[in-house]
């Protein structure tokens, strides 16, 4: 395994919209209890907003170095991500598993994970974060094929 990991020294950006925000504000928690920095890029509330308004600042902090890498959740997560991958070098990946979370660096290197809150529970949700952060990019043949990106 190669050994391509994120930089504690920099902040994990977060974000979502009003479905994330309570399992966004949770997983604060948790890494800042893993030593962490966190960025968090919003919503502060249940009120209604749109995901974009999160995404697009998470995605940026990543695409500009500024993070180590992002979080982003919303109901389905497909709208984070959608947002998200429309910035040059990112990477970010709908997961609902502990196995895509884990694949998801391990073979994309992916830098940024969604979580859809409405189809995972909060545990499993914390799990997936801390897989995804725990995992090294394999690189290798991995490598080549995330270049032609």
């Amino acid at each position: 395994m190669s050994n391509i990991t994120f930089n504690k020294q920099l902040p994990i950006a977060i974000g979502g919209d009003h479905a994330g925000f309570e399992y966004k504000e949770e997983i604060i928690k948790i890494l800042i209890s893993a030593g962490w920095l966190v960025n968090d890029k919003g919503t502060y509330s249940l009120d209604s907003v749109d995901y974009p308004d999160f995404a697009h600042p998470v995605a940026l902090m990543v695409e500009e170095g500024n993070a180590a890498a992002g979080i982003l959740i919303c109901g389905s997560g497909n709208g984070v991500a959608m947002t998200a991958n429309k910035h040059h070098g990112i990477r970010a990946a709908l997961c609902w598993t502990e196995e895509l979370a884990s694949l998801a660096r391990q073979h994309n290197n992916a830098n940024i994970l969604c979580i859809p809150a409405r189809f995972v529970s909060l545990s499993l949700a914390e799990k997936m974060v801390t897989t995804f952060l725990e995992t090294l990019f394999e690189g290798g043949r991995h490598e080549r094929r995330v270049d032609k990106i």
